[in-house]
């Protein structure tokens, strides 16, 4: 079986190296990407979405797509890192090999814990700022997720796993990544049901009041970044949980 799945890994890897001949160069300015694609998003982002911020127009809105199946592959992979690291846990639970008491993660000095809890809705605001400002400057879900998932790991850091498990549990946080997941393809399915296409945000405007076709666009965008931020925060922070106590979740670093 490794034989075959290194024949495998050597196989794809030559194939990808084979077709990556046929790229254009790095940065050409006549690939097609610059000369059709890149121009157009540059010079009518404004027009078709109200959105100054061409990243985020191109990633919510020009390749929806793109960003919901992104968003899923954070999720899944946070998946199967809690499933692969349970299974180890379980394996070895079954044969003995695991002691049946674990040390106590070392506690944080008082100056610590207190320097964190002020610092904490701090890191959150500014997490939802990044995440809701991220039409008009940079930001977006991803950035103001990842805050917000260094904001759970800070807390668990400056006291234990056990403390932060009291109030984010991994369960709680994984219902919250698979939400965001279903947040953004569930705007997508709600386009459909109003006439649009899937992810065509710009039938919003006939639920949404005070907003025409185009600012329909800027806001659809930002129900699908908060379903991103959701996401990678849940993820990162049950990556952490996971990792640090090696599928216990009952220490810290």
């Amino acid at each position: 079986m490794n034989k075959l799945a290194l024949i495998v890994v050597f196989f794809v890897g030559g194939l990808l190296v084979y077709v990556a001949g046929d790229f254009p160069d790095w940065g050409d300015p006549t690939s097609p990407a610059s000369t059709h694609v890149g121009r157009y998003y540059l010079e009518n982002s404004i027009r078709d979405t109200h959105v100054p911020n061409v990243v985020t127009s191109v990633l919510a809105d020009y390749r929806g797509f793109d960003t919901m199946f992104e968003t899923g592959v954070v999720f899944i992979a946070g998946i199967a890192v809690l499933a692969l690291l349970r299974r180890t846990v379980v394996q070895r639970r079954e044969e003995g090999e695991l002691a049946s008491h674990h040390l106590e993660a070392p506690q944080s000095g008082v100056v610590v814990r207190t320097a964190s809890r002020i610092m904490i809705p701090f890191m959150q605001l500014y997490a939802l700022y990044v995440i809701g400002h991220g039409h008009h400057s940079p930001g977006g879900g991803f950035q103001g997720g990842v805050i917000l998932g260094a904001s759970l790991i800070l807390h668990a850091l400056a006291y234990d796993l056990r403390a932060t498990n009291k109030l984010f549990s991994e369960k709680r946080v994984l219902v919250l990544g698979a939400v965001g997941v279903m947040l953004y393809s569930g705007i997508g399915l709600f386009c459909m049901l109003l006439g649009g296409n899937f992810l065509d945000f710009s039938v919003l405007h006939a639920v949404l009041p005070a907003t025409d076709e185009v600012m329909a666009r800027s806001h659809g965008m930002l129900g699908v970044e908060i379903g991103v931020g959701l996401t990678v925060m849940a993820i990162m922070y049950s990556l952490y949980l996971d990792l640090a106590s090696h599928g216990h979740l009952d220490e810290g670093l």
